[in-house]
């Protein structure tokens, strides 16, 4: 063999070199077979692989179970794109993943975000919709939040010019709800009324939107603070929180034709209660049980006993219908891709006529996505809350020095009160130090 007749000096020479390489850039070193009596050394170094920032949830929890991390680029599957993000949607349902509240959650740690836009940098052989270079918003089911993704393009949808990558990341999860709620399940014509949650949200505001399309009265619940701000878009508004089902009936003494819940809890029966004969009562989300930071049983269940439990009698004696609508799940677990990418053309088209915008709340780094995920928790939001990766992150407070106790300050301004009484002052600049006062010592 080759390696029997290799020179000791190499084989040590390699070794010297595996020596001064850190552990982390060094292969495993294989002993190969021994030659007249001497010990030969092979050293493989795999070239680094190329890494990207993501958004990371470490372990189902809190705020701090989200991190900032440093990940291997994406590799092309079958049938997928690779996209350059340029903007991320967040919606509520990242911050019930975070907690650990929806199903078929992945394995932590796994990278967050359901919606994502940008550039289009690999084709995967066979995928002839798409090329390099296109504009695109993706919706996968995982992996959203990072500066590259793979996505299946069947889940890929293209944007047209003029349309920027943060209004698209809007655009798309938010308004594909909305639009099925109101014309595929709901069947709103001129002169329907409708009762709508968390009106100030992105969902809500699609809603809201849509609705002045066709005509639509819409009461919309939320939070005190918004009002003001959601006037021009809200015809009547209702205190998030409180018993508003007789303020509806003062308006509209025989109910509402629609009644859109993303709540759940005890709003099922009084959605129901306010329907009219023929109305549709659509869940779409259960924010109910996010409560506080981390997973709460006791809200699950709370939300759970307070919805009544209605028969299909019921329904056939009030002539009403129960109905649900949930995205992820029809695209990832009922593939109905073709479905919702019809739906999503149709958006776009109401975009190119000017019948929708995209309400932007605000945008923020990655970075800073812990505080974007608690405006959202509490409910501050008029709009889309939007994550860019390219934004450089908000400057951090400074913090204090550790080490100085409080007796010390205490002492200091003691000292300071002294010299001023006394007329005299003593800068801190000119006083000795320790250092100073033991050198003094050893001289003496």
């Amino acid at each position: 063999m080759a390696e029997e007749n290799a020179p000791v000096a190499a084989a040590a020479a390699v070794g010297d070199q595996l020596q001064e390489k850190p552990a982390s850039e060094t292969a495993v070193e294989q002993p190969k077979a021994e030659g007249n009596g001497k010990a030969a050394v092979a050293a493989v170094e795999e070239p680094p692989k190329a890494e990207m920032r993501a958004v990371v949830l470490t372990g189902f929890g809190g705020l701090k179970s989200v991190k900032i991390l440093k990940k291997p680029e994406p590799t092309m599957g079958e049938g997928e794109v690779v996209i350059r993000v340029k903007a991320c949607g967040l919606n509520f349902q990242d911050l019930m993943a975070r907690q650990g509240v929806i199903e078929s959650l992945p394995k932590a740690p796994f990278i967050l975000g359901f919606e994502c836009s940008g550039i289009i940098e690999q084709v995967a052989e066979g995928v002839e919709k798409f090329k390099v270079g296109d504009r695109v918003v993706a919706l996968p089911e995982w992996r959203a939040w990072s500066e590259l993704v793979s996505v299946p393009a069947k889940n890929v949808f293209a944007i047209p010019d003029g349309l920027n990558y943060v209004d698209a990341a809007a655009l798309a999860t938010n308004y594909i709800v909305a639009y099925v709620l109101l014309f595929e399940l709901g069947a709103v014509k001129p002169g329907s009324s409708l009762i709508l949650h968390s009106a100030g949200g992105g969902v809500g505001q699609a809603v809201a939107q849509l609705c002045k399309t066709v005509d639509v009265t819409v009461f919309g619940v939320a939070s005190k603070t918004k009002h003001e701000a959601l006037k021009g878009t809200i015809d009547h508004l209702l205190e998030r929180g409180s018993d508003y089902a007789a303020e509806v009936r003062k308006v509209s003494p025989e109910g509402v034709d629609l009644f859109l819940d993303c709540v759940c809890g005890e709003e099922c029966s009084r959605g129901y209660s306010l329907l009219k004969p023929m109305g549709k009562y659509i869940l779409f989300g259960s924010s109910n049980i996010v409560t506080g930071e981390t997973k709460s049983f006791f809200s699950a269940a709370k939300s759970w006993w307070q919805v009544d439990k209605i028969s299909p009698l019921k329904l056939f004696d009030d002539s009403k219908t129960l109905m649900g609508f949930n995205l992820r799940r029809v695209l990832f677990h009922q593939n109905q891709s073709e479905y919702v990418a019809n739906i999503f053309d149709k958006v776009i088209g109401l975009w190119k006529d000017g019948k929708v915008k995209p309400v932007i709340d605000s945008t923020w780094a990655f970075e800073d996505v812990g505080e974007a995920m608690q405006k959202m928790h509490d409910r501050k939001n008029i709009g889309k809350i939007v994550l860019d990766p390219s934004l450089e992150p908000k400057p951090k407070p400074a913090t204090p020095v550790k080490g100085k106790s409080k007796n010390a300050d205490k002492e200091k301004e003691k000292k300071e009160e002294d010299s001023s009484a006394n007329g005299t002052t003593t800068p801190e600049a000119t006083s000795p130090t320790t250092k100073e006062k033991e050198k003094e010592k050893e001289s003496s």
